[in-house]
This record gives C-alpha cells, sequence and structure tokens, in this order.
C-alpha cells in the first residue's frame, strides 16, 4: 500500500463565503422581522374626487379631517380651540395665509363648512381644499340619449 503524502503548502485560490452568507440571512430576517412591527403613523384619508383638480401651494395650516370625523392640524389631532390660536399665531406672522383643507370623502358637508367657517372667522380669506386627480368617473359619463348634459 502506498501512503498518501498531502501538501498542505498550496495557495488557497478560493473565498469561503459561508459565514458571510449566514449573516446576511441573518440581517434579512431581522429586517423582515422589524418591517412587520414598524407602524405606520399617517392619517387615513380618502380625498373626493375631482378632474380638474391642481395642485395646492405648500401652507403652514394643513387642516385634515379623517373619516371619523376627527381634526388634525399638520397631522397632529387638534380641535377648535387649538385651531383658532394656530391660526391666529400664523396670521400674527403672515397676513396672507391660507389654510389647506383635506377631508375624507365621507365626511359631511357641514363639518367642512365648519372648518371653513372657523377659519374665516379668523381672518383668512384664502383656502383651498384638496381633492383626488386620479379619477373622476361621474364627469367622464355619458348624458342620456335626448336629455342635456347637466353643468354649472
Amino acid at each position: 500500500m502506498a501512503a498518501q503524502i498531502d501538501n498542505d503548502d498550496d495557495i488557497i485560490a478560493g473565498i469561503n463565503i459561508t459565514p458571510m452568507v449566514d449573516i446576511m440571512l441573518v440581517l434579512l430576517i431581522i429586517f423582515m422581522l422589524t418591517a412587520s412591527v414598524i407602524e405606520d403613523k399617517s392619517i387615513k384619508v380618502e380625498l373626493p374626487e375631482a378632474q380638474t383638480a391642481s395642485k395646492t401651494e405648500e401652507s403652514p395650516l394643513g387642516i385634515t379631517i379623517d373619516a371619523d370625523g376627527k381634526w388634525y392640524l399638520n397631522g397632529l389631532p387638534t380641535d377648535e380651540d387649538r385651531l383658532r390660536g394656530a391660526i391666529r399665531a400664523e396670521k400674527a406672522d403672515d397676513k396672507d395665509v391660507q389654510v389647506i383643507i383635506e377631508a375624507d370623502h365621507s365626511v359631511s358637508y357641514g363639518t367642512v363648512v365648519l372648518v371653513i367657517d372657523l377659519a374665516k372667522q379668523e381672518g383668512v380669506v384664502s383656502y383651498a381644499l384638496n381633492t383626488d386627480p386620479t379619477s373622476a368617473r361621474f364627469l367622464d359619463a355619458d348624458p342620456v340619449e335626448g336629455e342635456e348634459p347637466s353643468g354649472g
């Protein structure tokens, strides 16, 4: 029998990537678990649709009304008194302040008018209503044959 002689003096030309793959898999699992835990803190508002919607300018007074009728000023919960205070403070800095109102499509018309009236009582003369310009299907409908198209 012949004995085999191992020659351990050879240069190792390959890189062992197994530890790197193990680390990457552990990181992937960590990211997947933490992504499911991260809480989405945005206000859920489904804006009404309008084909003629245009982009509004930035404003320091952004009022949001969600589907439950809760009011938010720049993303923070607010009420009538805090909203009045914020409008007064902004009016002191800028006389021509604009209020941007975005209300969920399910919010009553009276609630939106209440917010507009509150802003007008505090001296705001310029306001904008945010809408969703993506699709306004009711405006694309063809009139019934023999009827005049309705319009303003």
